[in-house]
C-alpha cells in the first residue's frame, strides 16, 4: 500500500449506541488512523465522553462528531446507550437513534467522506450515502445466519431463541432488528467482519454467498493495554498480587448483559461452592426495572477470597495479571478475544443476542467450555457453575482447555497479523473509492 498522501482516505464511522459496538468501532478507527487516514467518529455526546482517550499521536487524525440524541417519550433522561436503560426500553433508544438520520445526512453532505462504516441499526443510511456519492461498508459485529450448507453443531437452544424473541421483538412504533440488518446489508457496498479465515473459514465463505457482496475480514481486533490512569487499578493490582499464578477466576458479562435474580443467585452460590478465588465485575444499572441482589451473606462468606466490584474496571489489565487463570464470561466477542489472546481458558454462560451462537462455535472447536443450562427454560445449578470452573481452572480432565487457550494466543493476539488485516481493508477501501 502506497504511503502517498493522495491515497489517504476520509472515513466516517457510525456505530450503534452500545459499548459492545462503540468500542470495536473505535478500535478499528485507531488502527486505520495509525496508517495516516482521517477518521470522523459519529456518536452522541455522552457516549463519546465515556470512550477511552485517543493516543496523542492519533488525535489529529480522529475527530469526534457529537450529535445530540432526540428526546423521545419513554426514553430515560440521559440514556444514550444500552448500558443506560433496561432491555425492555431498548426500542425507544432505536427510535431516538433513527432521529439522527437528518444530522448524519447533513454531516455526509458537508464533509463528503470517501466511506462511511455503518452498523446494523441505521438501516436508512445506505440510500443517503449513495445519494451523496459516498461508499458505505457495514461493519458486522453480529454472528451468523442459520442457513448452513456444511456440518456444524453450532445452534441456539429453545431457551436462547425465546429470550432473543422476547428482548428484540418489534412493536408498531419501531423497526425490527431483522429488517434493520437486512436493509443495511442491502444498502452497503461491502461487509466488514470482525473475524478471520483462520478462525472461521466456512462461515465467512458462507457469508460471501449469502450477501453477494465483498466480505472483508478485519481481524479479531485484539485489545491493547491502555496506559491512561485508572484510579482503582493500584488497589485491584494489590489484591491480585496476593494470589498465586493462575488461581483467580475473572467474571464479567459486559455492559448490556444483566443476569436476572435467579441467574445471579445461581452464579453466586456456584462461585461460593467452587472454593476458587474470584474477581467479579457486577455492574448494576441505575435505570434497571428489576433490582437484583446477591444472596444474603454471600459477600461476608467469601470475603478475602473474592471481590465483587460494582463499578467499571480496566478489564484488560486485570485479565493480563498472572494471578488470573480463567474467565467466566457471556461469550461477547470482545471478552472472548481478550481472554484467548492472553491464553486464559474460558467458561461460557451465554444469555442473549448472538452469545449462544458464539458459545456454541467455541465449544464445537474445543476453545471453551459452556456451563450446562436446561435447553427449554434456561435453568442451571450452582453445582454446574462450580464443576465447570473447577474443570477448566484446575482439573486434569480440563487440561485440554488450558492448553487450547495457550495455543490460541498466536491467532488471537498477534498484533502483526492484525496490522496486515487493516492494511488489506484499507487497500480494498482505497481501490473501490477509485472506481
Amino acid at each position: 500500500m502506497a504511503d502517498n498522501g493522495d491515497d489517504k482516505l476520509h472515513i466516517a464511522m457510525f456505530p450503534w449506541l452500545a459499548f459492545g459496538h462503540l468500542l470495536p468501532f473505535l478500535q478499528l478507527a485507531k488502527l486505520m488512523a495509525s496508517k495516516g487516514h482521517k477518521i470522523s467518529f459519529i456518536s452522541t455526546p455522552r457516549n463519546i465522553d465515556r470512550l477511552p482517550k485517543i493516543p496523542k499521536p492519533l488525535t489529529h487524525l480522529i475527530t469526534f462528531i457529537k450529535i445530540n440524541l432526540p428526546k423521545i417519550q419513554n426514553l430515560p433522561e440521559n440514556a444514550e446507550s444500552t448500558r443506560d436503560l433496561p432491555i425492555n426500553k431498548g426500542k425507544y433508544l432505536k427510535i431516538a437513534y433513527d432521529g439522527l438520520r437528518e444530522p448524519v445526512s447533513d454531516f455526509i453532505q458537508t464533509a463528503s467522506p470517501d466511506w462511511i462504516i455503518n452498523d446494523f441499526a441505521a438501516y436508512w443510511l445506505g440510500p443517503i450515502a449513495a445519494e451523496h456519492g459516498v461508499l458505505m461498508a457495514y461493519f458486522s459485529l453480529l454472528k451468523r445466519p442459520k442457513w448452513v450448507p456444511f456440518e456444524s453443531e453450532v445452534r441456539l437452544t429453545a431457551f436462547q431463541v425465546a429470550r432473543i424473541l422476547e428482548r428484540s421483538s418489534a412493536s408498531e412504533e419501531n423497526v425490527s432488528d431483522v429488517y434493520r440488518h437486512g436493509a443495511t446489508v442491502s444498502g452497503c457496498d461491502a461487509v466488514v467482519v470482525r473475524s478471520c479465515f483462520d478462525f472461521e473459514p466456512d462461515w465467512l465463505n458462507l457469508l460471501k454467498k449469502l450477501y453477494k457482496k465483498p466480505v472483508v475480514p478485519v481481524g479479531l481486533l485484539p485489545a491493547v493495554v491502555n496506559d491512561a490512569g485508572d484510579a482503582c487499578w493500584p488497589e485491584m493490582k494489590q489484591w491480585l498480587d496476593m494470589h498465586p499464578k493462575g488461581s483467580v477466576v475473572y467474571i464479567a458479562f459486559g455492559t448490556e448483559t444483566k443476569p436476572n435474580q435467579y441467574e445471579l443467585t445461581q452464579l453466586a452460590l456456584g462461585l461460593e461452592l467452587s472454593g476458587l478465588p474470584f474477581f467479579w465485575v457486577l455492574i448494576e444499572g441505575s435505570s434497571d426495572d428489576e433490582v437484583v441482589v446477591l444472596p444474603k451473606g454471600f459477600e461476608d462468606r467469601t470475603r478475602g477470597r473474592g471481590v465483587v466490584c460494582k463499578v467499571w474496571v480496566p478489564q484488560f489489565k486485570i485479565v493480563s495479571h498472572d494471578s488470573v487463570g480463567g474467565l467466566l464470561i457471556h461469550s461477547g466477542m470482545s471478552s472472548m478475544v481478550e481472554g484467548l489472546q492472553l491464553g486464559k481458558p474460558l467458561v461460557l454462560l451465554p444469555f442473549m443476542f448472538d452469545q449462544g451462537l458464539i458459545a456454541s462455535y467455541l465449544v464445537e472447536k474445543k476453545m471453551a467450555y459452556m456451563i450446562h443450562r436446561d435447553e427449554v427454560d434456561g435453568s442451571f445449578t450452582p453445582e454446574s457453575v462450580a464443576d465447570s470452573l473447577s474443570l477448566v481452572m484446575v482439573s486434569e480432565d480440563g487440561k485440554m482447555y488450558r492448553e487450547k487457550a495457550k495455543e490460541m494466543m498466536s491467532l488471537f493476539g498477534d498484533i502483526n497479523v492484525q496490522d496486515k488485516f487493516v492494511d488489506e481493508l484499507l487497500y480494498f477501501l482505497q481501490n473501490v473509492s477509485k472506481l
